[in-house]
């Protein structure tokens, strides 16, 4: 009786942590894409109809911004070979309820090695048979105070 039961929860455990470990995945390749200038990749791992916003901090205050997809993608396209962006992740938080999940993850964003802005994103994914794509993004973008 004890080895089905460690068994059950073993198998329960294992599961739980695989559903857990796709989203991240994909925001993962998203940001290893992201690095690469890789836009094919990028567009592989996104939902035709994405939705991506920022929230921009401006002279008139906090603006909610919609970005096209097809705009993003050009703008990663054209960055300078010479221009090296990273984003570094601090920390990962994923939600996950059936067919949707949420990734929220801050970050500091570097510009030729040197810090240019913090925030926050927030990937809304979608699981189409299997498949977790991201469906929305938004972030938030603010110079870091010393």
């Amino acid at each position: 009786m004890k080895p089905l039961f460690f068994l059950i929860l073993f198998s329960l455990s294992c599961s739980i942590f695989a559903q857990d470990s796709n989203p991240k995945k994909v925001v993962d390749d998203f940001f290893t894409a992201f690095h690469a200038k890789d836009t094919v990749v990028l567009r592989e791992l996104c939902h035709s109809e994405i939705v991506m916003r920022t929230v921009a901090n401006t002279k008139e205050g906090y603006k909610l911004k919609d970005e096209k997809f097809d705009k993003f993608l050009n703008s990663i396209a054209t960055i300078p070979a010479n221009l090296k962006i990273f984003e570094k992740l601090i920390d990962y938080k994923v939600e996950i309820d059936g067919n949707l999940a949420h990734v929220w993850t801050p970050y500091e964003f570097y510009v030729n090695d040197k810090l240019s802005h913090i925030g926050a994103n927030a990937f809304t994914l979608y699981n189409d048979n299997g498949k977790w794509q991201i469906i929305h993004l938004i972030d938030t973008r603010r110079k870091k105070s010393l």
